[in-house]
């Protein structure tokens, strides 16, 4: 081994030695790293991730769904540094800047039908405490104190921090934090994996609908809000459900007045094949949550959209009916820059339509994983898709990831659940490179 080789090695396990030492990983048992050693990057260009020996390996689920347009983006990174030379932070109470009004008008212009009030934290938990403590705070402002419970999708997700784990539905997040969470009712999820046999995804979402009916006819006086993941429910494994569901949701809400919050976290900006996930229902939700693509997957940005109808119930002269609530990167100068790098790049580069081509071609080239013995319920969604592996080994989403790295892939299933939610910047040739590759991990594992 030459001296480099040997330099680098020392290097690549320094770093993980490091790492292990100082760094408390999120969403992982600390031990396992143990078996299943760190993967320390260096740098990343496009839809790859390169280690500190120069491997490389395919984002197939762009860093925990965040990136849209490929790592050191050319257009973003100018945009940066071009910010820097400005101000790259001042707190938002009092003050304003360029990128933050920006944005907001430019959001206000894309997002559906009459959102336009702009509400900026910094990550996706902290965007659903907002529109949480909004909607409570509507109704108490409007005189409807009892209107304080909320209810979710079955299976839905939607943070960690406490108010945001009272609304999710998965049990390994949220069993050991029940006594510190605020109850919630999960009515059944429209996921068409659910479906009777011969039910078609249409029909049993519509049959979710109606529980979701039934149950807001007896409590929609304590009920302020409906709070759910639009098409796409992703941790728990992607499911995926007709758009139907959300027209019907939007009826039912307005119906008994409970809020509608859509967490568009996850599927925002392109994901489900149109701008937003809402879009293909064609409704309007009174709070819509994003962040993770809003920045190009860049830096911690959210932000909560609402309507001028809430927007106005805070609206007074006393300071006690404010929303007083604050981060304090709110609006961060270079985030809401990023943002606005990323929104030109749609633009310019009809991403929409584009990735409609990718989207074609990677479910032709799927052909492979379709008729696999292994595989099951394999379903896309925009540029989402997601597929069940018959395994009886509780280690499988473990060995899948060592597996996808040594065919120079980023995969992490949810369980059992393979899915791809690549860049959108993805050629043909690196989707053949995903396909094949996700092929021979199935006949290693």
């Amino acid at each position: 081994m030459s001296n480099n080789h040997a330099n680098t090695d020392r290097n690549l396990t320094t770093m993980q030695q490091r790492s292990l030492k100082a760094v408390w990983h999120p969403c992982t048992q600390m031990k396992q790293h143990e078996t299943y050693p760190l993967v320390p990057i260096v740098r990343g260009k496009g839809v790859w991730l390169y280690d500190a020996e120069g491997k490389r390996y395919l984002d197939a689920i762009s860093s925990w769904w965040v990136n849209l347009f490929g790592h050191a983006n050319p257009v973003i990174n100018n945009a940066i540094r071009d910010q820097l030379e400005k101000i790259e932070h001042v707190m938002l109470a009092g003050f304003t800047h360029e990128p933050v009004v920006s944005l907001s008008e430019r959001l206000k212009k894309i997002t559906p039908g009459s959102l336009g009030h702009c509400f900026y934290a910094s990550d996706g938990a902290s965007a659903i405490e907002i529109a949480l403590k909004m909607s409570f705070h509507y109704w108490l402002l409007c005189g409807q104190p009892r209107k304080n419970r909320f209810v979710s999708l079955q299976n839905d997700y939607h943070g960690e921090t406490l108010g945001a784990l009272s609304v999710t539905d998965v049990a390994i997040f949220k069993e050991t934090y029940a006594p510190l969470l605020r109850p919630c009712t999960h009515v059944p999820t429209p996921d068409w994996r659910y479906a009777e046999k011969g039910e078609s995804a249409q029909d049993y979402a519509l049959r979710a609908a109606a529980a979701l009916e039934n149950h807001l006819a007896k409590h929609h006086e304590e009920t302020a809000a409906l709070i759910l993941e639009p098409l796409v429910q992703g941790a728990t494994g992607m499911g995926m459900y007709h758009p139907v569901y959300l027209q019907r949701a939007r009826e039912i809400c307005d119906r008994y007045q409970v809020h509608l919050i859509a967490d568009e976290i996850a599927v925002g900006f392109g994901r489900t094949g149109t701008l937003f996930a809402c879009d293909q229902a064609n409704i309007t939700p009174d709070f819509m949550c994003l962040s993770k693509g809003l920045s190009g997957g860049y830096l911690p940005l959210s932000v909560v959209l609402t309507t001028d109808t809430v927007y106005q119930a805070f609206y007074d002269d006393t300071a006690a009916r404010a929303f007083l609530h604050s981060h304090s990167h709110t609006g961060n100068a270079l985030a809401c820059r990023a943002a606005l790098a990323a929104l030109d790049i749609f633009e310019q580069d009809s991403v929409i339509a584009t990735n409609q081509s990718k989207t074609a071609y990677l479910n032709t080239r799927a052909a492979a994983l379709v008729e696999h013995p292994k595989i099951r319920n394999f379903r896309n969604c925009g540029m989402i898709w997601a597929f069940e592996v018959d395994t009886g080994d509780r280690d499988f989403a473990a060995q899948c990831f060592q597996a996808g790295l040594q065919q120079q892939l980023l995969l992490r299933p949810l369980g059992n659940t393979i899915y791809f939610m690549p860049p959108y910047i993805i050629t043909n040739e690196e989707i053949d490179h995903l396909i094949d590759g996700t092929v021979r991990v199935l006949s290693t594992i």
